[in-house]
Parts: structure tokens; C-alpha cells; sequence
């Protein structure tokens, strides 16, 4: 099975540029199948990270939280279970 984890944080105003780059440079005890990270407006970063394994399997590893002054709130993080790919 494949599992998503979803990790999106909101920088403080003006500061989207240094958690997008906070973001990257964050670095996993081991490698997932695939990691791809977004930013959106309001200064969003998300990062996406796709492993095998179990839904509850615990043991992934995720991205931190970033330091207090960068962020206006606690990241929120979300598990996704896939239900297969679709091409167009």
C-alpha cells in the first residue's frame, strides 16, 4: 500500500520564500518513494511525501516543525491512504 504524508505550514507575512527554502532543506532519516513540495498564496508551503507501508504505520518520518518565529501557526499534517493512479 501507499501512504501520503501531507505536512503544510504558513509562514508569517513576507517570509513564504524562507520557509519554502526551511522546507526543502529539510532532510529525512530515510528516502521516501517520492517528496514534492508546493507553495501557495498567504505564504503556504506543502510538502507531500509518498512511502510504502501501512496507514498507521507510525515509524514514517516527517518534516519538523519549523522554528516559532517563521510560522504563524502549528503545521498541520494529514495521512492519505491511496486509492490507486489515474492517468487522463
Amino acid at each position: 500500500m501507499t501512504v501520503a504524508l501531507m505536512w503544510e505550514a504558513r509562514a508569517v507575512a513576507g517570509r513564504g520564500a524562507e520557509l519554502l527554502t526551511w522546507a526543502r532543506r529539510q532532510s529525512l532519516p530515510e528516502a521516501p518513494l517520492r517528496r514534492e513540495t508546493f507553495r501557495a498564496p498567504q505564504d503556504r508551503v506543502l510538502v507531500i511525501t509518498w512511502w510504502d507501508g501501512a496507514y498507521d504505520d507510525s515509524d514514517r518520518p516527517e518534516l519538523p516543525e519549523p522554528p516559532g518565529d517563521l510560522v504563524t501557526r502549528p503545521v498541520h499534517r494529514w495521512r492519505f491512504e491511496s486509492a490507486g493512479v489515474e492517468t487522463p
